[in-house]
C-alpha cells in the first residue's frame, strides 16, 4: 500500500491558523484598549452602585468630622461634586488671627468619594488634635466628572478642567474675610497624584491670573506613578506583548515628570513635596516613586519620599506611619 505524503500546506495550516487567531485576538484587545481607554483607566462606575453612595452613610465613621457636599461648575459647564470639611471650628473672633491651610484632594480612579471620607477624616482628626488655636484646616475633595454625583464623562482634558475649578474653589476658601495669609496644598492619590501635579503646573496661568491667589505651597503625592505610559509598560513588562506599545495611541497621559519640570519654573515659588509610597503596593512599582523623587531632586525641588511599611496601594492613610507623615507635612505650613 503506497504511503501518503503530507503536503507543505497540510503541515503549515495548523500553526498558521493558530498564529492568525492569536494576532486577531491581540489586535481586537488592542483596539478595545485604545477605543475604551477612558472607561478602562477611570472606571467611573466601579464598584456597582458607587454613584448612589451618600456622605451620610459614612458619617458615623468620621470621628465627629462634618462633611458637606458642594456643587461647582467646570469651565466647560459640567457640574461636579465636592466633599468639604474644616477643622477646628473657629469662632469669628479667633478667625481674624487664624492662619488657614486649605487642601485640595484628588482621588484615585474607581469608586466614589464617600467611602474615602473616613480615612480623610482620620487625618483631619489628627490635625484637629494637634492644631494650635490660631490654625485652621479645610479639605476640599474633588469627585471627577463621571464619578459619584458629578456629571459628564471622564477624560484627561475634562478632569483637568475639574481640577482647575476645584483649586479655584479652594483658593476662594483661603481668602475668606478677615483671615491671615494662608497656604494651599494639593494632595493626590494614585492617578490623582498626576492630577495634582498637573493642576499645580497649570496654576500660574489658569487660576492664579484669574483669581489673584498665591501659588501652591505643598504637593502631597500618595502612591503616585510617573505617567499612564509608564504604568502601561509596568503592567505589561513582556516585550513580546503588543499592549506595552500602545503609548502613541494614548489620549490620557498624566505625566508627572512633565508637570514637575513646569512647576520648577524659576519665576515661581517651588512647593514642598512629599511622596508617599506603599511598601507592598500591588499596583504601582516602587521604582516609579523613586523616579519622581530623582526628577524632583534634579530640578532642585524640596522633596521627601517615605515608604509606608506593610501598606497596600490604598492603605497609606490607614496605616499610622502614613497618617503621621501626612499630618506632619500639613502641620509644617503656617
Amino acid at each position: 500500500m503506497p504511503r501518503r505524503r503530507l503536503s507543505v500546506s497540510t503541515i503549515l495550516t495548523p500553526p498558521l491558523v493558530f498564529t492568525g487567531l492569536l494576532v486577531s485576538l491581540w489586535t481586537y484587545k488592542c483596539l478595545i484598549m485604545v477605543i475604551f481607554q477612558n472607561k478602562i483607566i477611570y472606571m467611573p462606575s466601579v464598584p456597582p452602585f458607587s454613584r448612589s453612595e451618600r456622605i451620610e452613610d459614612y458619617a458615623n465613621q468620621c470621628g465627629g468630622i462634618t462633611w458637606k457636599e458642594e456643587r461647582i461648575m467646570a469651565a466647560d459647564g459640567v457640574e461636579i461634586a465636592l466633599a468639604v470639611a474644616s477643622v477646628p471650628g473657629i469662632n469669628e473672633e479667633m478667625r481674624k488671627e487664624a492662619s488657614h491651610v486649605a487642601i485640595a484632594y484628588f482621588q484615585g480612579n474607581g469608586g466614589a468619594l464617600p467611602p474615602r471620607i473616613p480615612s480623610l477624616s482620620m487625618v483631619l482628626k489628627a490635625l484637629q488634635r494637634e492644631a494650635s488655636p490660631s490654625k485652621r484646616y479645610t479639605l476640599v475633595a474633588l469627585s471627577d466628572r463621571g464619578s459619584w454625583t458629578s456629571r459628564g464623562r471622564p477624560s484627561e482634558r475634562g478632569i483637568r478642567l475639574d481640577a482647575a475649578a476645584a483649586v479655584s474653589y479652594t483658593m476662594r476658601k483661603l481668602r475668606e474675610p478677615n483671615e491671615q495669609p494662608s497656604r494651599l496644598v494639593l494632595w493626590g492619590q494614585s492617578i490623582g497624584a498626576g492630577v495634582a501635579t498637573s493642576a499645580a503646573a497649570a496654576l500660574p496661568t489658569s487660576v492664579q491670573e484669574k483669581d489673584g491667589g498665591s501659588p501652591v505651597s505643598g504637593l502631597l503625592l500618595e502612591t503616585p506613578f510617573v505617567s499612564v505610559r509608564a504604568m502601561l509598560m509596568a503592567i505589561y513588562p513582556q516585550k513580546w506583548l503588543p499592549y506595552r506599545y500602545l503609548g502613541p495611541f494614548l489620549r490620557n497621559h498624566w505625566d508627572s515628570r512633565v508637570a514637575l519640570r513646569t512647576i520648577a519654573n524659576p519665576r515661581t515659588r517651588w512647593p514642598k513635596t512629599l511622596i508617599l509610597q506603599a511598601a507592598n503596593d500591588e499596583l504601582v512599582p516602587s521604582s516609579q516613586g523613586l523616579e519622581l523623587e530623582e526628577t524632583s531632586q534634579e530640578l532642585g525641588l524640596d522633596v521627601k519620599r517615605i515608604v509606608v511599611s506593610n501598606a497596600l496601594h490604598n492603605e497609606v492613610t490607614v496605616k499610622s506611619q502614613g497618617r503621621r507623615a501626612i499630618v506632619d507635612f500639613l502641620n509644617g505650613f503656617s
